[in-house]
């Protein structure tokens, strides 16, 4: 298998170099800086303990950049697994190869119709709600982006590192103002600043499962509102009104699923860090979950945030099928009334 698996990672990597050239430039420079130092020091294999020399640094950025302009017009290469081709979003096949060797796969679409590709070792398989859950650790190959969790059909993958990855991000940004946030108040939870390997080590344990219950809420969520979520999403892609059909979705996921779980479970640190998690539109559509958050905060106990679990279920899933009906009857030309939709649909 050695010989296949060097070739096949990369091949995915390429794969991964090529979405990076389509996509690298839709972050804003502060973000893609801090994405970009953080993908050096993954591929270099650095500690996040370890100083990174500014002009190593600059010098594999400027490569970086030089390969992917060589690479914005190419397309995207099947894999080939014993004399198999196999098309890149195929993760089912392709998988069906790999997880007897404990290795997992992914290849899907995510925001802006943006691929997201992956390789990593398998670390555990779980089968809950009759759905297949690939959690990995160690991963081969990956693109800038590098999301923790992803569901396609019914396989949900959960990527340890790249959460653990992106729990150090938040970590740094935390540390430039030290904020009594929701944030600092999830991290305050674990030991930073004397053990700091072993602290992101016991935060991504905890929030492995947030991600998990996250996606199990996309995949019923997903079942309510069936294929045409999807088809209605590549023809908003890149607009207002995508950002706000994905952060509808989002909010119903976490209805159904994440807070119910986060609640049943007393899981306080993972409460603060779920709300200091919500940026952009999901925080601006929903300013009554940090409202309830705050109350939960200040004493009030798990009420304020029950309450507003259970009104968001029956709301943004009457928003979503609002927005599908716009869709439904007039295709790509709903994305304005789609905005104009959600505008009034705060809550």
């Amino acid at each position: 298998m050695s010989h296949t698996l060097e070739s096949l990672t990369l091949a995915v990597q390429r794969n991964c170099h090529i979405a990076d050239a389509r996509h690298g430039a839709d972050y804003t420079l502060c973000v893609y800086l801090m994405k970009m130092r953080e993908y050096y020091r993954w591929e270099k294999g650095l500690g996040y303990a370890e100083h990174l020399a500014k002009e190593e640094v600059g010098e594999w950025l400027m490569r970086r950049e030089m390969l992917w302009e060589s690479l914005s017009e190419a397309d995207l290469e099947p894999l080939e697994l014993d004399g198999t081709r196999y098309d890149p979003f195929d993760c089912e096949s392709v998988n069906k190869a790999l997880l007897p060797h404990g290795l997992v796969y992914s290849g899907g679409y995510g925001s802006s119709g943006r691929p997201h590709f992956f390789l990593g070792r398998l670390m555990r398989q779980e089968r809950p709600d009759g759905l297949s859950v690939l959690v990995s650790d160690h991963e081969l190959a990956r693109d800038l982006a590098a999301p923790p969790g992803m569901s396609g059909g019914q396989t949900i993958f959960i990527r340890r590192e790249s959460l653990r990855r992106m729990l150090w991000e938040k970590l740094e940004n935390w540390r430039w103002s030290r904020a009594d946030n929701a944030l600092g108040r999830a991290l305050a939870h674990y030991d930073f600043e004397g053990d700091l390997d072993g602290a992101l080590d016991a935060m991504t344990d905890a929030e492995t499962d947030t991600v998990l219950w996250h996606e199990l809420g996309e995949c019923r969520a997903g079942q309510r509102l069936g294929e045409a979520w999807g088809e209605m999403l590549m023809d908003l892609s890149a607009t207002p009104a995508e950002l706000m059909a994905r952060a509808v979705r989002d909010h119903l996921s976490d209805c159904l699923t994440t807070l119910p779980e986060l609640l049943g479970n007393g899981r306080e640190a993972s409460i603060h860090f779920f709300a200091g998690s919500l940026l952009g539109m999901r925080k601006e559509i929903f300013p009554g979950l940090l409202e309830a958050y705050n109350a939960w905060a200040a004493g009030a106990g798990p009420q304020p945030l029950l309450e507003i679990s259970e009104a968001g279920r029956a709301h943004w899933e009457g928003v979503a099928r609002e927005m599908l009906a716009l869709h439904e009857g007039i295709g790509p030309e709903a994305a304005g009334p789609i905005v104009e939709l959600v505008r009034r649909s705060y809550l």
